[in-house]
């Protein structure tokens, strides 16, 4: 038997000490030791995953040097709140020349593969969510000063968030961290990704008998083209007049939809009463966190957006219903009360355990959304919530096949509800 390695575990994942680390990954077995298997693409390392005290991890043997980089780079990943897998522990082994590194297992993610392929071949909106979320992913890396070094669709985890969905670091071996990234750097990690991407794409394509190298290339390249352009949204300091404040609200106003809060800064570049707008941009919660003040929910950016919309409809439609102004805590308070935890209450048996049920609501407010348009009007949260509970909480990260339930949705029973209804 080998000598027992150097290790290190993080609270709260110090039961993970009785596992036999001073063996080989791969020889680890007996009917204590509770494997799963999951479904995963290409590594060039063994992975496992293992159930310990209820949580899952994944844990991936290294060489030693890759394995001691890849644990400090999550490590810091994790201190400034970026999307990456969380890392519970590393078991060094100088006598081995590795590593087994441990990972708590992102809940309620997806690989691209399992999305992917449960769409039709080819561009669509929803595959445009997710290239969507590779480009924020690589923009918050490079703000932080992170160079990945190995950005593709394989190396990244996706979990859905409202309406879109959000993408996760979950290969570190060849990221390194900086005090800020060159140009010339950010361009370098932004061709990786365009090369990668294409191949994931092409790749897929293949799998499905669609493939179409050129197309996959096209969209590779229109990810870097969204990258662009959101950093120069970020970090461009345009010239103004200082009375123009409705271009001033309106960047502000694009930035807080992209989910980043703004201090603002204007700085006078002449007498003639130019400023220079300059804005210090903190990382994507601008939603999440006006959401949990208002109702103490935490949510992801992009649930909390879809919930703050539904606050401040229900809001509008308690006003016009008593013909007064209601003040916003008032609104939240009877929002939770009256539509939110009820509705959670209605499908969290569909739903079942193990589901987020903040995304879950999400759902049912795009299943709203979806009837709406195909009637006309608003046919409002109670036939949603029923429409989506008739459909079984359909959910691509707990579907068991890749065919999505189709059910034609009766929308004579839906009746000529008054609009204003939420």
């Amino acid at each position: 038997m080998s000598a027992f390695p150097r290790l290190r575990l993080r609270d709260p994942a110090i039961a993970l000490v009785e596992l036999p680390w001073e063996e080989p990954l791969a020889e680890w077995s007996g009917e204590h030791l509770a494997f799963r298997e999951l479904p995963v693409g290409p590594s060039r390392h063994l992975v496992r995953f293992l159930a310990v005290d209820g949580v899952l991890y994944a844990l991936k043997e290294l060489p030693l040097g890759v394995g001691r980089r890849e644990y400090d780079v999550l490590l810091r990943l994790e201190s400034a709140g970026l999307p990456a897998v969380s890392p519970a522990g590393i078991a060094e082994s100088p006598e081995g020349d590795s590593v087994i590194l441990a990972t708590e297992f992102l809940p309620h993610s997806l690989q691209y593969r399992r999305l992917l392929m449960r769409l039709p071949p080819g561009p669509s909106r929803h595959r445009d969510r997710l290239l969507d979320a590779m480009a924020f992913l690589l923009v918050d890396l490079h703000r932080n000063g992170v160079f990945w070094g190995d950005c593709s669709l394989a190396n990244t985890l996706f979990r859905r968030d409202g309406d879109r969905i959000q993408a996760y670091l979950v290969d570190a071996e060849t990221s390194e961290v900086h005090d800020s990234l060159s140009d010339g750097q950010r361009e370098y990690d932004a061709e990786i990704l365009v090369e990668n991407v294409a191949f994931g794409l092409a790749d897929l394509a293949a799998m499905q008998g669609t493939g179409d190298p050129d197309e996959a290339i096209e969209a590779a390249e229109r990810v870097r083209e969204r990258y662009r352009a959101t950093w120069a949204e970020l970090h461009d300091e345009p010239v103004l007049h200082a009375g123009d404040r409705q271009a001033i609200r309106a960047r502000i106003r694009r930035l807080n939809d992209l989910g980043y809060s703004v201090d603002l800064a204007l700085d006078p570049t002449s007498a003639d009463g130019l400023v220079r707008l300059r804005m210090n941009v903190t990382t994507r919660r601008f939603h999440a966190r006006e959401m949990e003040r208002r109702t103490r929910i935490r949510a992801l950016e992009g649930q909390a957006r879809l919930l703050l919309n539904d606050l401040n409809e229900y809001h509008a439609w308690l006003e016009w219903q008593s013909s007064q102004a209601i003040d916003p805590a008032t609104a939240a308070e009877r929002w939770l009360r009256e539509v939110y935890r009820p509705t959670l209450a209605r499908i969290a048996e569909t739903v079942g355990r193990g589901r987020d049920l903040v995304q879950a609501y999400c759902d049912v407010l795009e299943q709203k959304w979806y009837l709406s348009e195909a009637a006309g009007f608003d046919v409002g949260l109670d036939l949603a919530t029923e429409a989506y509970i008739y459909l079984g909480a359909p959910a691509p990260e707990t579907a068991t096949t890749d065919s999505e339930p189709a059910v034609a949705l009766d929308l004579e029973r839906i009746g000529a509800e008054d609009p204003l209804v939420p």
